[in-house]
């Protein structure tokens, strides 16, 4: 595993997250495709709370206190318990970007972690600490996708009842 082109990932990742919802008005920032889709604010919101309460945290237990228990999470349900649709972009992008920095700051600190060191979790898989550093670099793709999408979708609606067929297949 390259654990420094992951951690490079996730530094550009939260560029990237950020120049996608860079001038976004807030009507687009809390429109969804569907009303069981996510809109960019509840992506950004998700992507801030498990920057904070899931990553980070739970690859220190694995590295530093394996046997300790992993505190809950609800990222589904914190969209509406936590009323993300209803906040700030900007603040919400910039808690998201303070956030990262403190992240990579942390994983730029560890000294020689074990990326083989093992735990089971509460739903009975095996992970290692390499596992969850992959999985961090990979959910900042599955969203950035997700706002990609969101974009599109959004363009679409504004261009309706023309075709954006000329663009291409999405």
């Amino acid at each position: 595993m390259d654990a420094e082109g992951l951690i490079r990932q996730l530094a550009l990742d939260g560029e990237r997250i950020a120049a996608l919802v860079a001038g976004v008005t807030a009507e687009q920032a809390q429109w969804r495709p569907a009303p069981e889709a996510w809109s960019i604010l509840e992506t950004i919101n998700h992507l801030w709370d498990e920057e904070r309460e899931d990553f980070r945290v739970r690859l220190n237990l694995i590295l530093h206190d394996p046997a300790a228990a992993w505190p809950p999470i609800d990222p589904g349900g914190w969209v509406t318990a936590r009323d993300y649709n209803t906040r700030d972009l900007a603040g919400s992008l910039q808690g998201f970007l303070a956030e990262r920095a403190a992240s990579l700051a942390w994983l730029r600190g560890l000294t020689a972690p074990d990326w083989d060191a093992r735990v089971e979790t509460p739903w009975g898989w095996s992970i290692t600490a390499g596992d969850m550093l992959a999985a961090w670099a990979a959910h900042d793709v599955l969203h950035l996708r997700q706002l990609v999408e969101l974009q599109w979708g959004y363009t679409a609606q504004l261009a309706a009842p023309r075709t954006t067929l000329y663009a291409g297949e999405w």
